[in-house]
């Protein structure tokens, strides 16, 4: 008899008040059993009312799983107000700050789960089913396609492949693809790669791997890559491969 995975959720929040109807909405539509299922939230720097909202809704029991852990942890990181959170020069500081908080949360969450799924919150729709679509491909990393409107450019630029030239959004109708790089909006590790030691990089890692790409304006002189990119190379150094799902969308909040 073949005993179904158990999974881990984790999300990094700051400031994700609006989107906590819709993160709530989409976990309860997973068809994956919920008693196998465990939920782990970290938040931090929120200038909303996001802390209070998620010791209410997770108190008042908004979700079933097995297990709900939230935590809190502020990294004293803003960015000033008028200013995208994708201006060039705050990339490396507020990469570095969302590799922490995610370390930061695995170590607190993870227990004994097989698999670990990276969910953002502003992730705002997927298939009820992407649970079991992900683990069918049978892969230690694997991310789909992350979008803000159907059929449109891959959102998360993080998940690439020749050496960043291109994203998920040019490889669709070729199945399951090779990734050099991964992001985060959704992601399934297995879970013993983490407690192996792949994490988060919150500094340019692997300056002497064949994957890292050249200099690049929002790294400034920085060499190698930092927090999902960082993992995804650290994670070839372990021996393990990122793939790629270009046709298996998800959409991403456009605001």
């Amino acid at each position: 008899m073949t005993t179904s995975p158990t999974l881990l959720v984790l999300t990094p929040m700051k400031s994700t008040s609006r989107y906590l109807d819709r993160y709530f909405a989409g976990l309860a539509r997973l068809t994956y059993p919920h008693h196998l299922l465990s939920l782990g939230i970290l938040e931090g720097d929120s200038t909303d009312d996001t802390a209070a909202q998620l010791k209410l809704r997770l108190a008042q029991g908004f979700i079933d799983f097995s297990k709900a852990t939230l935590c809190h942890r502020s990294f004293g990181f803003t960015i000033p107000p008028g200013v995208p959170r994708w201006t060039a020069g705050l990339q490396p500081a507020r990469r570095a700050v969302l590799a922490r908080a995610r370390n930061h949360l695995l170590f607190n969450a993870l227990r004994n789960q097989d698999w670990v799924l990276w969910l953002d919150a502003d992730v705002v729709d997927y298939p009820a089913d992407i649970i079991e679509q992900l683990l069918a491909v049978r892969r230690d990393i694997v991310q789909p396609n992350c979008v803000t409107e159907p059929g449109g450019d891959s959102f998360d630029r993080n998940a690439w492949t020749a050496r960043g030239r291109q994203h998920l959004s040019d490889l669709r109708g070729q199945g399951l693809v090779r990734l050099e790089s991964v992001g985060g909006t959704l992601l399934l590790v297995k879970a013993d790669l983490h407690r192996d030691g792949l994490v988060f990089p919150p500094f340019f890692y692997g300056g002497r791997s064949p994957w890292v790409r050249d200099p690049h304006p929002l790294r400034g002189a920085a060499v190698g890559e930092i927090e999902t990119e960082g993992l995804a190379i650290m994670a070839k150094d372990m021996g393990a491969e990122c793939w790629g799902l270009p046709d298996l969308e998800i959409l991403h909040a456009k605001d």
